[in-house]
């Protein structure tokens, strides 16, 4: 492909160079040159003309394109010339051959010897060979292969009957790996095997899916069990912890509307249930219900299950509903909870279990009918995550099935209409707060207040700031910042009467600051704990590095570090042990701050806050369609945000909320947050829709509150495809069933799981986690050249940002091993955030027993032996990486201009990118191979890639995606996806497509059956084909010695000597 017109330099002819097989370009005789300019050269060159020349008879603009022809040809042929050689050594080549052939008698035979003959779709080896290449990791499956998985093509759903379709809907179940039939289905008995099948299926599933295990129940009418709970709830009466628990219920505004709402619970198939905060509706509603079926002597036949958009509001509301019923959670009483990988479940029958939604969407795999739960109650509805907005699709197809669900949305006054419109106008019940009064300040307020003035303020525009932290907002809210400029004069001298010119000064000053000041809360706080009333505060933060940074700042301080305080972070990635803490009330003269993210304005309710400050700021996940691109940004809150904050302050008396933004900014607030359906990419989104078999992407999308465009849904598809999680009839592959079960996207999934296939579990899953969450590397004001230096240390000379951040995270462990003060310098002397990096140490562990759950691994350790027996394998790390992130190649050209030297980058889809400076390859010369692979993309200034690591021909061949050999021109090539070539030789390039069938063929086999690679068993066909290929892409990968050799004798080049990818285009970039 051409990436721009010709340039100025190298337009002379010369002696062509000498790349690493001896070959010449001779002047003007590349083979690769184009027709009509040969033609047109030959006919007008003159005895002694030269050929980078153009005919004398041109004028004009016609020699400017003759110059753009002739730069394009000599690009492409110089692009033929320096295509990097796939070879291997003789030995090499010789037992590749043996392997495959091996693997060849061996599949001969009626079956493999490892594993079932269902589940390959190499097939036979012959069979294989001859025809078209096809696998799970590279489009389009077999369709007996399709058959084998269980997947059927969506418009075979489409043509069953719609009563046919409400029966088998309930036994119906979506494979994973372990489901697979031997098979085909027109050999079973399909009444007897459908049953078998789904008997062992559930059996399996009880045994070794905790999630599920309070969803296997069958609901029968249990008599003796109705009048047993009849009378425990009797005898509940007189016991006096219940009864004062009693005292307390029956202060909240929803135990005055209990009667109604059972009564309209009881008539309406959904109810939309709209609460100020404190009402109580979420402990009450779910209590009202079971009471009244035991009260009914139903008990036996009620089973509410409650969902919750974050874990740590799952656990603390199930144990406050426990403590209100006078028992402990779970351990078979009335009330528990359900969180990814930890439960305390309650009794099978007349119950009711508080879960995050995603257990919800988990369930819907297993029973897609959700048989045995007789109310479903959708709480905080109103944050429209995107989970809860798929939830409320399935939720209304779900009532055409189900004439006997029960369906409750609860969510804050915040657009209560919206849902009952949605639901075919369903009734509302408003039940009204429980808050006592709270007095509000802006900005200028507590400068006044605290006569604070900024000390190291960032004089960086605005622009360099986002730059630099990798920032990219939504063109309105550009929209938003002009108009914020604009006004800011005129609302300025409306203060002048109010507030001191210093105060003025100030508010201006920090308006127009990207970041929070946490030294101005931190004013703030010393000036509430000086001047205030006892009561503890709360403080509201975007994310966990400004928590961490308020909380170091508030520890540095003797008075703070006194057993006065009991300062409590809070973040949803935290352990949910240490959240708990959180609603404990400190001892009398003990104060308790909170610093807490957006998690504690509606999902939790902490009852001793007499004290907000609104940061005024929220993480939020944007999306640019047009670029592919996606930002986590820090955006103003919208005004239901601030709402609920304030709302937070008069729990338990007056209040006082200090909203940390001015009456300007307040002004131009939204009203509310765009739902994260319409501002996220829907890669996951729609892996979760295709394992539920919700059919069509797009059709099932359609249906939503407020639909995504169709420019969003049709681009992750092409993702999911490019990635081979779904094939291209839009079938989930078996790959994509286990990226669905992965809580990361889908391309960080990919590259867990053949982290740990492939024996490098710690690195890749370090990488993984930074790539999920950030890097641990601050950029300190005045102090970037520093930063980029000790960075580069850290890189090694690996040419890779994730690898460096491998090498930060070992040296980090390292030093705490050491001890605290050890891991405070090297975290000091390397720009290393100590928080950050033990947050991706607690992601790894979660990574690792999810790994261990589903059968990747044999144990929850990122550092377990048997799992990294290849981890100090940098080459093979680099691979894998090439696997999870593949397709996001750039292709690197060096670059001689004086003025930028260094390398140009190009993207198949953008041309010409950037490499962003804290990159520790901005500004390396020396590269061994021609390819990159990236994660981050984004368009500032420029398109910038944020994070890359070079990467080797072996790389891309067997982990990128297909495979072709073709003759351009008399060279032999091998290219992946036909447009990353190299040169090969013929019998090397088949031997390489061959390994890579087998590769994917016993990688699919893994995928479809979890289990952990043994790489002792010298017998085991896995363990001799992924060793085969290690060896090749570690002893095999040869930097690309014409490239360098020719940058080492370039500054002695002659005049006119034609020089490799000399596109001079860009010497004025």
């Amino acid at each position: 492909m051409s990436y721009g017109g010709g340039g100025r330099r190298g337009r002379r002819g010369g002696r062509g160079y000498i790349d690493g097989n001896g070959d010449r370009w001779e002047r003007g005789a590349g083979a690769g040159r184009s027709r009509g300019h040969s033609s047109e050269s030959d006919r007008n060159r003159g005895a002694g003309e030269q050929r980078d020349r153009p005919p004398p008879h041109l004028k004009g603009r016609e020699i400017g394109l003759w110059y753009a022809r002739y730069g394009a040809v000599r690009r492409k042929q110089a692009d033929r010339r320096s295509r990097a050689v796939v070879q291997m050594d003789e030995v090499r080549e010789q037992h590749i051959t043996q392997l495959l052939n091996s693997v060849q008698n061996d599949q001969a035979g009626p079956e493999r010897d490892d594993r079932n003959p269902g589940t390959s779709t190499s097939g036979n080896w012959h069979a294989a060979v001859n025809r078209d290449y096809h696998c799970y990791f590279d489009g389009d499956a077999p369709e007996e292969d399709k058959l084998k998985t269980g997947i059927k093509n969506e418009n075979e759903d489409e043509e069953i009957d719609p009563d046919q379709k409400k029966i088998t809907h309930k036994t119906q179940r979506y494979f994973s790996a372990a489901v697979v039939k031997d098979e085909p289905p027109e050999n079973w008995d399909e009444e007897e095997q459908q049953q078998q099948e789904e008997e062992e299926d559930k059996e399996k599933m009880r045994r070794n899916d905790k999630d599920v295990e309070f969803l296997f129940q069958e609901v029968v009418r249990d008599n003796s069990l109705d009048d047993r709970l009849k009378r425990d709830m009797q005898n509940k009466k007189s016991d006096p912890k219940y009864r004062e628990m009693l005292k307390f219920r029956e202060q909240l505004p929803s135990y005055g509307k209990k009667e109604e709402l059972v009564q309209l619970i009881n008539s309406n198939r959904v109810l939309v249930v709209s609460g100020e905060t404190g009402c109580g509706k979420t402990t009450q509603v779910t209590q009202f219900i079971l009471d009244d079926y035991i009260n009914r002597g139903m008990g036996s036949m009620c089973r509410v299950v409650c969902t919750q958009p974050r874990r740590i509001s799952a656990i603390s509301v199930a144990e406050r509903v426990a403590a209100e019923r006078a028992e402990s959670v779970g351990n078979g009483n009335s009330c528990g909870y359900q969180i990814r990988l930890q439960s305390r479940l309650p009794r099978r029958q007349g119950s009711v279990l508080y879960c995050t939604t995603g257990i919800i969407l988990q369930w819907l795999r297993s029973d897609p009918l959700l048989s045995s739960i007789s109310h479903l109650v959708l709480d905080e509805i109103h944050e429209r995550n995107l989970q809860s907005d798929v939830l409320l699709i399935i939720v209304k197809d779900l009532l055409d099935l189900r004439d006997d669900l029960k369906v409750i949305l609860m969510s804050a006054t915040l657009n209560a209409q919206k849902f009952s419109k949605y639901f075919d106008h369903c009734p509302m019940i408003h039940i009204p707060g429980l808050t006592f009064p709270v007095e509000e300040f802006l900005l200028e307020d507590v400068v006044e207040l605290t006569r604070y003035r900024p000390q190291n303020q960032d004089r960086r525009p605005s622009w360099k700031k986002k730059f630099w932290q990798g920032r990219n907002s939504r063109p309105e809210k550009e929209e938003k910042e002009i108009e914020y400029q604009e006004s800011w004069p005129c609302y300025a001298r409306t203060l002048e009467d109010r507030y001191s010119d210093g105060t003025i000064k100030t508010v201006e000053m920090l308006g127009n600051d990207e970041k929070i000041d946490l030294e101005l809360i931190h004013a703030l706080i010393r000036h509430i704990v000086l001047n205030e009333e006892e009561g503890a505060i709360l403080v509201f933060l975007p994310g966990w590095d400004n928590i961490s940074s308020l909380n170091d700042l508030l520890m540095a301080q003797q008075m703070f570090r006194s057993d006065r305080f009991v300062i409590i972070p809070l973040h949803s990635l935290m352990p949910t042990v240490n959240q708990t803490q959180v609603f404990k009330r400190p001892p009398p003269g003990v104060r308790k701050i909170v610093i807490a993210t957006n998690i504690a304005e509606t999902s939790i309710t902490i009852d001793d806050v007499v004290y907000v400050i609104d940061g005024g700021k929220i993480k939020e996940t944007n999306f640019d369609i047009n670029n592919n691109i996606s930002t986590m940004t820090e955006e103003w809150v919208s005004l239901a945000n601030a709402k609920q904050r304030k709302g937070r302050a008069g729990r338990v008396c007056p209040g006082k909320c200090y909203h940390l933004y001015n009456g300007l900014r307040a002004s131009l607030l939204d009203a509310y947050q765009l739902p994260e359906i319409m501002r996220t990419p829907l890669e996951e989104l729609c892996l979760h829709i295709k394992i539920l078999k919700l059919g069509s992407i797009a059709r099932f999308l359609v249906k939503a509150l407020d639909p995504p465009t169709e420019k969003a849904v049709s681009l992750a598809i092409k993702n999911l495809t490019d990635l081979n999680a779904l094939d291209h009839s839009e079938n989930l592959t078996a790959l994509g069933f286990h990226l669905a079960r992965l809580p990361v996207e889908p391309h960080i999934g990919k590259l867990i799981l053949f982290g740990a296939l492939l024996g490098c579990l710690n690195p890749v899953l370090t990488i993984a986690a930074s790539l999920s969450f950030k890097d641990p590397f601050f950029i300190p004001l005045g102090k970037e050249k520093m930063a980029d230096m000790r960075r580069k240390a850290l890189s090694r000379n690996s040419k890779s940002d994730h690898l460096t951040i491998v090498n930060a995270f070992q040296g980090w462990e390292e030093a705490k091993q050491c001890g605290a003060r050890y891991e405070r310098d090297y975290c000091w002397d390397n720009f290393l955030s100590a928080n950050t990096l033990q947050m991706l140490h607690n992601m790894k562990d979660q990574f690792a027993e999810h790994l261990m759950h589903t059968g990747f691994v044999s144990s929850k350790d990122p550092k377990d032996p048997k799992s990294n027996v290849n981890s100090d394998n940098e080459k093979l790390i680099k691979a894998v990486i090439v696997a999870g992130l593949y397709p996001k190649v750039a292709m690197i050209r060096p670059s001689y201009s004086k003025k930028r030297p260094g390398v140009k980058v190009y993207t198949q889809a953008d041309g010409k990118v950037c490499i962003h400076p804290k990159s520790v390859n901005a500004e390396e010369t020396e590269f061994n191979y021609r390819w990159l692979i990236y994660h981050l993309k984004m368009r500032t200034s420029s398109i910038f890639l944020y994070d890359c690591t070079e990467v080797s021909p072996f790389s891309l061949l067997f982990f990128g995606g297909d495979i072709t050999i073709q003759r351009d021109d008399g060279q032999e090539t091998v290219a992946v996806d036909q447009w990353i070539v190299f040169r090969s030789p013929a019998r090397i390039a088949h031997l390489v497509k061959s390994l890579k069938k087998e590769l994917d063929s016993r990688l699919e086999d893994k995928i479809r059956n979890p289990a952990p690679v043994d790489w002792q068993n010298s017998q085991s066909k896995d363990c001799a084909v992924f060793t085969a290929i290690v060896d090749l892409i570690t002893t095999q990968e040869k930097p690309a010695a014409s490239a360098q050799d020719y940058d080492r004798t370039r500054p002695s080049a002659q005049r006119g000597q034609h020089v490799y990818f000399n596109s001079d285009d860009d010497d004025d970039d």
